[in-house]
C-alpha cells in the first residue's frame, strides 16, 4: 500500500521536502535539518535529470547523502568555527567575569550575596561588608567567586 504512494515521487516532492526541512531548521537550536535539506534538493536534481530511479534508489540516496552532508557540515565547523565580536553572548555567567559588583549582603566566613543587575547572586571570596566593591574573577554554577576591589 504505501509502496503505491512512493512510486509517485518525483523531483518537486523532494524539493518541497527540502523546504520543510529549512523551516524546520529556523526552529532548532542546532545546524542540522539544513544538511538533510541539502541532501533533499541534491536527490531532486538527480530526480530531474533521472526520473526513472525507483523509490528505494531515491531514499537510498536521500539517506546516504544525509549522513554524508552532516558529516561534512560538522567536519567544516569545527576547522572554520564562527568568529564573533561576542564569544559570551549566550553565556551570561562568563560575561561576568571581570566585572565590579556591590555587595548586598555582607561576605563572612566566604559566603555571601553581590547585586548584579536587578538581581543578587551568591559570592564566595574574602570577607568584607555590605555596600563593598568585588570583582567577580570566576564562575561556578549560580556561585560567582571575587576579589575586592
Amino acid at each position: 500500500m504505501l509502496s503505491g504512494i512512493y512510486e509517485n515521487l518525483v523531483y518537486w516532492h523532494w524539493w518541497v521536502l527540502a523546504i520543510v526541512l529549512i523551516i524546520l531548521e529556523i526552529f532548532s537550536p542546532a545546524a542540522f535539518f539544513m544538511w538533510m535539506s541539502a541532501a533533499a534538493a541534491v536527490v531532486g536534481l538527480i530526480l530531474l535529470g533521472m526520473p526513472e530511479l525507483t523509490w528505494q534508489t531515491q531514499f537510498m540516496l536521500f539517506a546516504l547523502l544525509s549522513v554524508a552532508t552532516i558529516i561534512a557540515g560538522k567536519y567544516w565547523f569545527n576547522r572554520n568555527p564562527i568568529k564573533t565580536d561576542k564569544p559570551t553572548l549566550n553565556t551570561r555567567e562568563d560575561d561576568l567575569i571581570g566585572k565590579v559588583f556591590e555587595v548586598e549582603k555582607a561576605i563572612i566566613n566566604g559566603n555571601g550575596r553581590i547585586k548584579v543587575g536587578e538581581s543578587t547572586w551568591k559570592a564566595h571570596g574574602p570577607d568584607c561588608k555590605a555596600g563593598d566593591s568585588v570583582r567577580v574573577v570566576s564562575v561556578s554554577g549560580a556561585e560567582l567567586t571575587v576579589e575586592l576591589v
